[in-house]
């Protein structure tokens, strides 16, 4: 099996493995967003980005709800 891609985190640098030909194996499917959430991410960013911000993102998008 070949190596996965290291790339760095879109939005803070991380460097992180990419395994997008083995979605269920990378470190980003541990964080669960419904529809809504992955729209809001996507607005901001359109390349990979570590669980560590996915989660700050879900959160400041909850937290955008709450404000309006």
């Amino acid at each position: 099996m070949g190596k996965h891609e290291i790339i760095g985190c879109e939005r803070c640098g991380a460097r992180i493995e990419c395994k997008a030909n083995s979605f269920t194996k990378c470190q980003c499917s541990e964080v669960q967003l419904n529809l809504n959430e992955m729209e809001y991410i996507a607005t901001c960013h359109d390349a990979c980005l570590c669980a560590n911000c996915l989660l700050a993102l879900q959160h400041e998008y909850q937290q955008s709800l709450i404000k309006t």
